[in-house]
C-alpha cells in the first residue's frame, strides 16, 4: 500500500483535467498536486470513443482553452486532432509528468478534525492505495465511462450479425458493403452515419422521434480570413468571441422565439435535402429548440449522404430483432448485416466515487449546487460540469479558475476549510440542468439541486458566470473559510 499527500488532487486527465492542472501551475505556484486518472493515457473523451466520424460538436474556437489556441484550420474538428491537441497542451505546459495513469478513485472521506480528504486510490495491479489532499477537484467528465445507455431489446440475441455500442467500437470492425443500421437520432448517430456511408453498402438511422440537425462549415472563413493577417493568438480571441456571442444570442433566440426559430431550422433542412423529402416526419422535433442539444453537421455531411442515397433515415418504432435486422411497429423489416446501438451515455455525478464526510455518505441530489460547481456543506471540493447549451470548456476554464481563487483566499485568511453553508432560504427550485435529453432526465434523482436565487443557480450563461465566477467578490454570506475547531 502506497501512501501520497497532495495539496490538490484532480480527479481525470481530460479536458477539464488539463485545464485545471494548467491554472494550479499559473495561479497556485505553491501548491503541489497529482491528477489521478483511470485510463493508461489521457483525452477523456477524445481517448475513449474510436467510432469512425468521432469529433466534437462544439466548435474548436471555444471547445479549445482560453490560454491554448486552436490553430488548425477545421473549427469542426476530429476526434484524433482534438487528441493531439490535448497531448500537445498537456506536454508544452508540462503537465504530463503530474498524471497518474491507471489508478482510479474509489472512495473520499473528508476527515473533519484533519482538514483532509482520504481517497482510496486501486490501480491496475488490484493494489490499494491511500491519497490524502487538502482540495479535491472532480474533473472525470459527466458519463459513465464504463456503462453506456444500452436498452435490451426483444429477440436481439437472435440476430445473426454484430451488434455494438459506440463507445466500445471494435477497430477491427469491416463494414464495408454492408448493410447498417445505426439506431438513434442523436450526436454520434449523425456522426455515424455520414461516416459509415462512405464504404458501407448502405446505412439507415433508425429513430424514435427527429432531433434538430444543424449544417455548419467545418472551416470557420472569418477565422481563416484572420489568420492571414493576425497573429494567431489574436485571431483566435476574436474569433472565439465571435462564436461565443453568436450562441449566446442563437440560444436566447430559441427560448425567447421557440416557433420561429423552429420555423427556420426546419426551413434550412428542407434547403438541403429538397421539397420532395419528408422532412415533417423525419427532421422535425417534438420539442423546442434548446430543450435538447442541437446536432451538428459539418459541411451538411449527413445531408450528402442521404442525398447521394447511400444513406437513409427511418422514423418508427422496434418491434423486435429477427435474424436478418430489425423487425418494425410499422411492419416494415430493416434488414442489416450490421446494428449499432448509438443509444446514449449513462450520466454520472462525482465519476461514480463514494464520497463521505467522517463516514457519513455525501448523496449530491440532496444538496444545493453553489455556482454549478460547489455542494452545499461539503467543504474543499469543487467539480468541473460544463455547458449544455455551450462548449464544454467554457465552464471548465471558469471553474478552474476559481478553484485557484478559493485556494489562493483560505491561504490569505490562514484557515484550512471553504464551504458552502446550506441556505434553507435559497429553496430547491429546478433540476440542476433544465434539459429534456433521456440521458439527463435519466440522471435526475442523482444530480444536484438548484436554488431559486444566486449562488445557487446554475445559470448555463457563460456570459453572466464571467461575471459570477471570474470578476464578482469571493467572499458572500454563503462561503464559508474557517480552520475547525
Amino acid at each position: 500500500m502506497n501512501n501520497m499527500h497532495k495539496d490538490v488532487v484532480i480527479v481525470g486527465a481530460g479536458i477539464s483535467g488539463i485545464g485545471a492542472a494548467y491554472n494550479l501551475q499559473k495561479s497556485c505556484k505553491t501548491k503541489s498536486f497529482t491528477i489521478i486518472e483511470g485510463r493508461s493515457d489521457l483525452g477523456g473523451t477524445w481517448d475513449l470513443f474510436k467510432y469512425p466520424g468521432v469529433r466534437s460538436d462544439s466548435d474548436m474556437h471555444t471547445l479549445g482553452f482560453r490560454f491554448k489556441p486552436w490553430i488548425n484550420d477545421k473549427s469542426i474538428a476530429d476526434g484524433p486532432s482534438i487528441l493531439n491537441y490535448l497531448n500537445e497542451t498537456t506536454d508544452e505546459f508540462n503537465i504530463r509528468e503530474k498524471i497518474l495513469f491507471n489508478h482510479k478513485v474509489k472512495s473520499a472521506n473528508w476527515i473533519s478534525a484533519e482538514s483532509k480528504w482520504e481517497l482510496e486510490v486501486h490501480d491496475d495491479n488490484n493494489s490499494i492505495n491511500k491519497f490524502t489532499c487538502n482540495f479535491l477537484f472532480m474533473c472525470g467528465g459527466y458519463y459513465s465511462y464504463d456503462k453506456p445507455h444500452q436498452p435490451q431489446f426483444d429477440g436481439q440475441e437472435s440476430f445473426n450479425g454484430k451488434i455494438l455500442h459506440p463507445q466500445f467500437w471494435d477497430e477491427s470492425l469491416d463494414y464495408a458493403n454492408k448493410n447498417i443500421v445505426v439506431i438513434g437520432s442523436g450526436a454520434t448517430a449523425v456522426t455515424l452515419v455520414p461516416a459509415l456511408a462512405k464504404t458501407a453498402k448502405h446505412v439507415v438511422m433508425l429513430q424514435r422521434s427527429p432531433s434538430y440537425v444543424i449544417a455548419a462549415p467545418e472551416a470557420d472563413a472569418i477565422n481563416l480570413k484572420l489568420k492571414k493577417f493576425l497573429p494567431l493568438k489574436l485571431a483566435y480571441f476574436i474569433t472565439r468571441w465571435k462564436n461565443i456571442l453568436l450562441t449566446y444570442v442563437m440560444f436566447y433566440f430559441a427560448r425567447s422565439y421557440p416557433e420561429r426559430v423552429k420555423t427556420r431550422l426546419i426551413d434550412l433542412v428542407k434547403d438541403e435535402l429538397g421539397d420532395k423529402y419528408d422532412v415533417e416526419k423525419h427532421f422535425t422535433p417534438r420539442y423546442k429548440p434548446w430543450d435538447q442539444r442541437m446536432c451538428l453537421v459539418p459541411d451538411g455531411d449527413l445531408f450528402e449522404s442521404i442525398k447521394k442515397g447511400t444513406a437513409s433515415v427511418v422514423t418508427d418504432h422496434i418491434d423486435k430483432f429477427n435474424e436478418d435486422g430489425i423487425l418494425l411497429k410499422s411492419g416494415e423489416d430493416l434488414k442489416a448485416d450490421i446494428i449499432i446501438t448509438a443509444t446514449g451515455i449513462e450520466l454520472n455525478v462525482l465519476a461514480d466515487i463514494a464520497i463521505t464526510i467522517d463516514g457519513k455518505r455525501v448523496e449530491p441530489h440532496n444538496h444545493l449546487s453553489y455556482k454549478g460547481m460547489m455542494l452545499g456543506g461539503v467543504p474543499n471540493l469543487a467539480f468541473s460540469f460544463g455547458y449544455v447549451n455551450a462548449s464544454w470548456t467554457l465552464r471548465a476554464d471558469l471553474t478552474a479558475e476559481y478553484v485557484c481563487r478559493l485556494i489562493n483566499q483560505m491561504d490569505k485568511e490562514s484557515v484550512s476549510v471553504c464551504m458552502p453553508q446550506e441556505d434553507p432560504s435559497a429553496e430547491a427550485e429546478d433540476d440542476y440542468i433544465d434539459f429534456t435529453s433521456g440521458y439527463v432526465q435519466r440522471a435526475l434523482d442523482r444530480l444536484p439541486q438548484q436554488g431559486k436565487k444566486a449562488p445557487w443557480r446554475n445559470y448555463q450563461n457563460y456570459l453572466l458566470d464571467i461575471f459570477y465566477v471570474r470578476i464578482w467578490k469571493l467572499k458572500d454570506s454563503t462561503l464559508r473559510f474557517y480552520n475547525p475547531k
